[in-house]
């Protein structure tokens, strides 16, 4: 009797051990890492979680069709994917990922406004490109409505960057190789309810925004007498003609140069952001030439390129004196890149040979790799707060 209880006893002991850490294994398991990299894997249309210090994929979330560029909240909880089909798509959606819950949450569905791409989070809201329609547009978590839509008058508006205060947009228009510099302006009075006559040269005023809520859209009302009392703000666009196929491009930290990727031509083009004018076009070793990305200090430029059959994928730039630093070969065509924030690291898509390339910023060497699904493409970084 002894004997069978103290073997029960025991049982229980190793029984009640043994759920425990079961528990904390799950536990662990559910909790997504932070900082993590999120990695679209293309063509299998799923979203990875990466663990940046084990190089590991941890989880994997159904991303919807054709996901292509993803961007993450400010608080980190949530990620959006951009789901493309390419110019002209039916596709309407932006997938929602509950990182924390690891799962898909009902997409947000655009209506008209399709073939979404480029995405980016600002000041709680996330900004996207719709090719289709060659507009950009804005989407209010709060409300879950698109409260915001401007059309560049370009073709293929494809990437999108926003500046921290808000009153600065850029876009790439990869058909019409141009840069577009969208900004908000006071514009000159011309009288109440008269829309500024456009500048000359390639620069266009487009939508009014009231100033109060009392005041009509059209400006007071004739001989009302008296102007509104905040002045009105519009978005003035100018475009900048790059190189064929601008796609990939960044915006310097200190907000003073656009530098863009131009696939079809093997060239960066670099725009003075206050003369919104090219100050120089650079001759890259890359072949079709994707994504661009400043090192946080701006001392450097990342370019990936995708053509087939290059042995020249990635290509470091020095940024004051435009000058190759180095070139590497990450064994076949390179797209989505994204840095550490700390500048320690730039983790690299692959999509030719379904991995990231890790690559040291420092040393400028490759120290690692992250084996993906199939085709991976955007990337991001995420930090939970």
């Amino acid at each position: 009797m002894h004997g069978r209880w103290g073997n029960s006893r025991w049982t229980l002991i190793w029984c009640a051990a043994f759920c425990a850490f079961l528990l904390r294994v799950n536990i662990t398991a559910a909790q997504a890492p932070s900082p993590a990299l999120l990695v679209l894997e293309k063509s299998d249309s799923t979203l990875a979680i990466v663990d940046p210090a084990s190089l590991q994929v941890v989880a994997r979330v159904p991303a919807g069709p054709d996901p292509h560029e993803i961007v993450a909240s400010a608080d980190g909880k949530l990620a959006y994917i951009s789901n493309y089909g390419g110019n002209d798509s039916t596709l309407n959606t932006i997938t929602v990922v509950d990182l924390a819950a690891r799962k898909a949450l009902p997409p947000i569905n655009l209506g008209a406004l399709r073939s979404t791409h480029g995405l980016a989070f600002a000041g709680g809201k996330l900004y996207f490109t719709a090719e289709t329609n060659k507009v950009i547009g804005r989407y209010d978590p709060v409300t879950q409505t698109v409260d915001w839509v401007l059309g560049t008058g370009q073709d293929r508006t494809h990437m999108v960057a926003v500046s921290e205060n808000l009153d600065r947009i850029v876009t790439s228009n990869v058909t019409s190789g141009t840069i577009s510099i969208i900004e908000l302006v006071s514009p000159p009075t011309v009288g109440f309810g008269q829309p500024p006559g456009n500048p000359p040269g390639n620069t266009f005023v487009a939508g009014f925004t009231p100033a109060t809520a009392d005041t009509p859209p059209g400006g007071p009302p004739p001989g009302s007498g008296s102007p509104p009392a905040n002045p009105r703000k519009t978005w003035r666009v100018t475009n900048v003609t790059a190189g064929r196929g601008a796609e990939g491009f960044d915006v310097s930290p200190d907000g003073k140069e656009i530098w863009a990727a131009n696939a079809q031509d093997a060239t960066v083009t670099i725009i003075d952001v206050a003369g919104k004018r090219v100050l120089d076009t650079v001759l890259i070793p890359v072949r079709g030439a994707n994504r661009l990305k400043f090192t946080p200090d701006g001392k450097r430029v990342l370019i990936s390129g995708l053509a087939g059959g290059s042995t020249n994928n990635l290509v470091v730039l020095d940024a004051v004196t435009r000058k190759e630093v180095k070139k590497f070969d990450l064994g076949g065509g390179a797209s989505g890149i994204v840095l550490a924030p700390d500048g320690s690291h730039a983790y690299v898509a692959v999509s030719g040979k379904d991995k990231i390339a890790v690559a040291d910023l420092k040393t400028l060497e490759i120290t690692g790799s992250i084996t993906t699904g199939k085709q991976p493409d955007g990337l991001t970084w995420v930090q939970q707060k």
